[in-house]
C-alpha cells in the first residue's frame, strides 16, 4: 500500500512538472498550426536556434505560411512543408515544383543542437548545404536519430499531434511526394 502511494504521489509530481513547463513557455514563443482535423501548437526554442525561429515567426506574422502545402509526407517519419514560393498555387498544386522554393529572405547558418529528433519535434529542412534551410520545416511522426546534430531542431509540438498524424501520407515510390496535399490553412505565432 505505501507503495502505491509514493507511485502515485510520484506520478502527481511529474504530472504537475509538466504543466509547470507547458505553462511556463511563452505566448510569443508559440505557433499554431490550423490544420484541417484542429490546432497544432508548438513550442518554439528561440534559445537553441535564435535565428531560425525568429525567421519562422517573420513568415508566420506576414501570412506566408496560410494556406501551403506538405507537399512531402512520409510515414514513419515526417511532414515537410513551408515552401512559401510553390506550396501555396491557388491554381493548382505543382507536385514537380513543390518543395524547390523558399522565402525571398537569405538561407541561415546552421543552429544544431543537442536536441535528439523524435515525435513533435520540428526541423528546418535543407540542401546538402547546412547553411541552407530557409522557410521549409518537418514535423516528426517518430523517432529518427539520423538526422540528430545535422538538421536544426527549432520547436516541438505540445498540442494536436493526433492532427499532425492525420496529414496526407506521400507516396513511398515519389519520396513522399503528396497529390492534392493537405495544407496549413492559417498559421500564427501564440496559442
Amino acid at each position: 500500500m505505501k507503495i502505491l502511494r509514493t507511485l502515485a504521489a510520484a506520478a502527481l509530481l511529474f504530472v504537475g512538472v509538466v504543466s509547470m513547463a507547458s505553462a511556463q513557455v511563452k505566448p510569443e514563443d508559440t505557433m499554431t498550426i490550423t490544420l484541417k482535423d484542429g490546432d497544432v501548437v508548438v513550442e518554439l526554442y528561440p534559445e537553441i536556434a535564435p535565428g531560425h525561429v525568429a525567421r519562422i515567426k517573420e513568415l508566420a506574422k506576414s501570412g506566408a505560411y496560410d494556406n501551403v502545402a506538405f507537399h512531402r509526407v512520409i510515414d514513419s517519419f515526417m511532414a515537410q512543408t513551408g515552401d512559401v514560393q510553390f506550396g501555396d498555387m491557388e491554381d493548382g498544386f505543382n507536385l514537380a515544383r513543390a518543395g524547390t522554393g523558399s522565402s525571398n529572405l537569405p538561407d541561415l547558418k546552421q543552429e544544431f543542437s543537442e536536441i535528439p529528433f523524435e515525435e513533435g519535434i520540428l526541423g528546418m529542412a535543407r540542401s546538402q548545404n547546412p547553411d541552407s534551410a530557409n522557410s521549409q520545416f518537418f514535423i516528426m511522426f517518430e523517432e529518427y536519430p539520423s538526422l540528430n546534430n545535422k538538421y536544426t531542431v527549432v520547436g516541438k509540438v505540445i498540442k494536436g499531434m493526433e492532427h499532425v498524424n492525420k496529414i496526407k501520407r506521400g507516396s513511398q515510390s515519389a519520396n513522399g511526394a503528396v497529390k492534392s496535399p493537405d495544407r496549413m490553412i492559417k498559421v500564427r505565432i501564440g496559442k
